[in-house]
């Protein structure tokens, strides 16, 4: 073991497991990724003596980290689209901004008065702690399940407030830097910071955004492009002027984001991997770093911090930020609760940290450990509590009876109308642009991407979907989104078509596990024959059982034209209709079925016999 724990290629392995370990640990508990990592570092580093990282990378660890956090500034910055925060509301413009201010005007003499911290190192820990980050915030939303309007603004703060609150931290550095000197000399060191920042970052933004744009780069060498071009551009600027390559990357990402008919969702979900090779093990290194001696100089003042960010600036932050954005005072008392902090805090506050040890700046090592202490507070006590504190202000959503749509076809798109035409919320999502464009139009809430992505689970909104139906033809596609929601949603929450006769041969043939989930509507409905009936002018009909007309009536009437879809209970719950569960409509029931024309004479195989079958919607 001696051996092992000394040999460096044997301790990268060793990081690299456990980071793989807590992602996986992570997904199965449904929680942030980022506390099982800043564990196992902490258990890895001062609790075993085992991982040393300064020992290990030597004189390279701060360009790693260094060019770590560039990566995750400037995926965040991707994300920041304009468009995306008017779409939101005032509530999220104003959190990102006034609330932003608000946490850091509270939290930075919270530090200084409580801590001793010098004001402009003060200053940059309150920069720091604005952030909180889709990371920490989804997984939480997953099992509080606040209600959507709570949910849509936590998310996008989220996912906007990441770069903006890391420009904030970022000027801030630049100014403590600058004004290590001379006052002349600090203010023109710090507008250049500031011009070079803004300057090569739009620049370098709209170039490789034209790039791409006119597809001068081959697609499969996009990602490999975008990332290499944005280190060196982060390099570049750190060559003109010392440290802003930070803020030249953040602005490049914004750019791009904003940038007309340029797509960067296949540039995010590069990010997935990144995420895992790269962001899951810089966490366990940062939290290696960590001496317990450090932790232990914060004292009784660090509560006092905390309390300052928890009970004081987010509620004023979320008070002075909610005028005109209609929300009841049980919203924004939720809203005041749920602010985590998350992977961009972390990886920030080790970077300065690196950069002010340098300059010697008293108490300069106290960053690192209050901001961890925040971040594991907040996410522990927030994970912990939210669920009870959205119970007792009675702003849990209803259990979720909503449905994601997999699979944008003519027919996905009737059944789809056909729901929300009952009142009953659906979500169609696609990685076909032509059918996510026909949904859009047919005002159909859309996805446009993989559902089971990571980008997916940070940006939409399943707060209200209670069953996934899998209604595409992407046959290698089908099975991940199946088994992904499956974990996501719970046992018997995904359903999909038949896929006709199995191959013969044993190496072509679906598991047992995954062709017991295809039991939707009937054996007969498979994606070809819905779309051959529908291509042929059948319409989906909805029809009222009475006790003068009944099932047996509508079988008599219709027969084989029928492929019935679903039924309506008189308390209005939707039964799906699929082969594996049996129920019998009785009067005050609606069926729902896809009518052939008459004149089109189907297959009597596709005939349904009188018992339907069903998957309640819970």
């Amino acid at each position: 073991m001696e051996i092992i724990f000394s040999d460096p290629m044997a301790l990268l392995v060793l990081v690299g497991i456990a980071s793989i370990a807590c992602q996986y640990l992570a997904y199965k508990l449904k929680l942030p990724a980022i506390l099982p990592l800043l564990l196992t570092g902490l258990a890895l580093g001062p609790v075993a003596g085992v991982l040393d990282p300064d020992a290990l990378f030597g004189d390279l660890l701060f360009p790693l980290v260094s060019l770590a956090v560039a990566v995750i500034l400037f995926e965040g910055a991707l994300t920041l689209k304009f468009s995306d925060i008017a779409g939101h509301g005032s509530m999220v413009r104003n959190l990102c901004s006034v609330g932003v201010l608000v946490t850091w005007m509270i939290a930075t003499p919270a530090a200084h008065y409580a801590l001793g911290m010098p004001l402009h190192l003060a200053a940059l820990f309150g920069a720091i702690v604005t952030v909180t980050g889709p990371t920490v915030i989804v997984p939480m939303l997953r099992s509080v399940r606040p209600n959507a309007r709570i949910s849509n603004i936590l998310r996008w703060e989220g996912i906007v407030i990441d770069p903006v609150g890391a420009l904030l931290a970022v000027l801030v550095y630049e100014y403590i830097v600058a004004t290590h000197g001379a006052f002349e000399h600090a203010l023109l060191t710090f507008l250049k910071v500031v011009a070079i920042g803004f300057g090569l970052g739009s620049l370098m933004g709209y170039f490789l955004g034209a790039l791409l744009r006119k597809n001068w780069v081959p697609h499969y060498l996009r990602n490999t492009a975008v990332l290499t071009l944005m280190l060196g551009a982060y390099a570049a600027s750190n060559l003109m002027t010392e440290e802003s390559g930070l803020l030249t990357v953040t602005v490049m990402g914004i750019w791009m984001a904003n940038m007309k008919n340029l797509d960067v969702d296949d540039i995010l979900e590069f990010k997935e991997t990144l995420s895992v090779l790269l962001i899951s093990a810089l966490f366990i290194l940062l939290a290696a770093r960590l001496e317990f001696f450090t932790l232990a100089q914060l004292g009784w003042g660090a509560l006092v911090v905390l309390a300052a960010i928890i009970f004081v600036a987010r509620p004023v932050g979320v008070f002075l930020s909610s005028p005109g954005s209609g929300l009841s005072w049980r919203e924004l008392a939720l809203l005041s609760w749920i602010a985590p902090r998350g992977i961009v805090a972390a990886a920030v506050s080790a970077l300065f940290a690196l950069k002010l040890d340098t300059l010697g700046l008293p108490k300069s090592e106290l960053l690192v450990p209050l901001v961890f202490l925040v971040i594991i507070s907040t996410v522990v006590l927030q994970s912990l509590t939210s669920k009870t504190v959205a119970k007792l202000l009675g702003v849990r959503a209803p259990f979720p009876s909503g449905y994601l749509i997999f699979g944008g076809s003519k027919f996905a798109r009737m059944l789809a109308k056909d729901l929300l035409d009952k009142g009953v919320p659906v979500r169609i999502a696609d990685t076909n642009w032509d059918a996510i464009r026909e949904a859009r139009m047919d005002n159909i809430p859309t996805y446009y991407g993989n559902p089971a992505s990571e980008h997916a689970s940070l940006t939409m909104d399943i707060s209200t979907v209670g069953k996934v139906l899998v209604l595409s033809p992407y046959r290698q596609l089908n099975p991940l989104v199946t088994f992904h929601f499956e974990h996501v949603l719970g046992k018997d929450s995904v359903l999909g078509l038949h896929e006709g006769v199995q191959e013969e041969r044993a190496s072509h043939r679906m598991s047992d596990e995954y062709a017991e989930k295809l039991s939707l509507f009937s054996e007969h409905a498979t994606y070809g024959r819905l779309a051959c009936l529908v291509a042929k002018g059948a319409v989906i009909r909805t029809t009222h059982l009475t006790e003068t007309f009944t099932l047996d009536d509508y079988t008599h009437t219709y027969g084989n034209r029928a492929t019935r879809l679903y039924a309506v209970d008189p308390q209005g719950k939707i039964h799906i209709c699929t082969t594996s569960h049996e129920f019998a409509p009785k009067a005050d029931w609606r069926i729902v079925s896809l009518i052939a024309p008459e004149a089109e004479l189907t297959s009597p195989e596709s005939s349904v016999p009188p018992a339907l079958n069903e998957a309640a919607t819970g």
